[in-house]
């Protein structure tokens, strides 16, 4: 089980957690293993966080130490990254970014040649050397590689969706919240390429506004613009844009949830949703599972990470799946999550069908939901206790199936989260109180 890495690579508060050693020793491990195991090509995406430069400069210069060559794509986004890896001839693609965290962390997401996330058997080698359990020769003078600016990479990545999605967007008023990353530098160009009607917000980065009371995770900058500007449809990104969520013409959130619903809809009725299943993960409202019974389309739930998504989709050959969050998976346009993807694969919905992205998502009634999170001790032992898990079993047996309640751990936090859906909030209340109050009364609370 990977140490360092957890849903969405090595993260960490920059020159805290995550510091330039650490970055070092990623950057270092793989110029090696792909000088000796690839073709030496490694190309580098950063966010727009203050620590991103200094985290660029550390692995390009650890990556060449050990004789690859890096490309350095500068300021992107994931699904950028993503694309250009698994369509262009590099071994590997690294992206700095902490995502939708506040701009004092940071992160290392490593992708392998077919544009997703490195898999355990590259993870755990790299863990190890972090660890100094072995150590690593540089290579002689003559060897060290070189550092390129591809930064043109990211209008191949725009004429790419452009193509795929070859929308006339005239005709829709449009509100874009870029939330101060790296869609600053993707959406517009595709947007404006697509002869869209739009308008922007968030989209002055200065290294420590990235995600800050704007984007996917605070909603309500866009609530208000939408609203007050009458647009037909807003989108939030995240710090990176793998992840988007749509705003309706009421300034109300359209949810991963909704999202799904729509794109695996539409893929039904055009034939061409492979098994007839979207992939959802635990997270997913009941209420997205009622919308999707009640039209014949089945589900398949994975644990949360979009990891795990992926992994289910390639491995039975389904085509949509995702998170409630976001974080959207098209296989028919990669196996990557991107929310500018997101966004006009939702628009082409909505221009197919001549109808709002309030009409196309109303099926689904979302229910009641509250999440609370209690630091502990130790995650395992509470999980394991049979008080506990009795108590969750009860609460369960009481909801039915108009509800659920899910108790699961944080993958990078000492952390326990209670979830519940019901019918009601005070019902949410009053069962989620009840776990966390027995984790309490059972000394568990660090």
């Amino acid at each position: 089980m990977a140490k360092y890495f957890g849903t969405d690579g090595v993260r960490g508060e920059a020159n805290k957690t995550l510091t330039t050693e650490i970055v070092n020793k990623i950057g270092r491990y793989l110029g090696d293993y792909y000088q000796k195991n690839g073709k030496g090509k490694i190309i580098v995406a950063k966010d727009t966080r203050l620590s991103s430069d200094m985290f660029e400069s550390c692995l390009t210069s650890a990556i060449i130490s050990q004789g690859c060559d890096v490309y350095l794509l500068s300021f992107a986004t994931t699904p950028a990254l993503a694309y250009l890896i698994s369509n262009q001839d590099f071994d590997c693609g690294i992206m700095i970014s902490a995502s939708h965290n506040p701009y004092q962390d940071n992160g290392i997401k490593i992708f392998g040649t077919d544009g997703l996330k490195i898999k355990d058997d590259l993870e755990l080698p790299i863990e190890s050397y972090m660890d100094d359990e072995f150590s690593l020769d540089y290579v002689e003078a003559s060897k060290i590689g070189r550092v390129y600016d591809y930064s043109k990479g990211i209008d191949d990545y725009i004429d790419w969706l452009c193509k795929e999605f070859p929308l006339d967007l005239s005709k829709i008023k449009i509100a874009l919240d870029l939330c101060n990353g790296g869609a600053c530098f993707t959406a517009k160009k595709a947007f404006s390429k697509l002869n869209a009607n739009y308008d922007v917000i968030n989209d002055s980065p200065d290294g420590i506004n990235i995600n800050y009371n704007c984007g996917s995770t605070h909603l309500e900058a866009i609530k208000d613009f939408v609203k007050q500007g009458n647009y037909d449809i807003g989108f939030a990104f995240d710090g990176d844009a793998d992840r988007v969520l749509a705003i309706d013409s009421n300034g109300e959130e359209i949810d991963g949830d909704k999202i799904m619903y729509v794109l695996a809809k539409q893929l039904k009725q055009e034939g061409k949703l492979k098994g007839n299943k979207l992939v959802t993960t635990v997270m997913s409202n009941i209420g997205l599972k009622k919308a999707l019974q009640e039209n014949d389309i089945d589900y398949e739930i994975v644990a949360v990470g979009d990891k795990n998504v992926v992994e289910c989709l390639r491995n039975n050959d389904y085509v949509v799946g995702g998170e409630q969050s976001g974080h959207i998976i098209n296989t028919y346009t990669g196996y990557f999550g991107d929310g500018l993807k997101t966004a006009l694969n939702l628009l082409q919905v909505i221009v197919e069908n001549d109808k709002s992205i309030n009409e196309l998502s109303s099926a689904v009634k979302v229910y009641p939901q509250l999440l609370r999170n209690i630091r502990v001790t130790d995650k395992q032992t509470v999980q394991d206790d049979d008080d506990i898990k009795n108590k969750i079993n009860e609460i369960a047996d009481k909801l039915k199936d108009e509800g659920r309640i899910l108790v699961r751990p944080s993958g990078t936090e000492p952390l326990l989260r209670v979830m519940v859906e019901a019918k009601t909030d005070d019902i949410c209340e009053e069962l989620v109180s009840e776990v966390i109050q027995l984790i309490k009364d059972k000394g568990y609370e660090a």
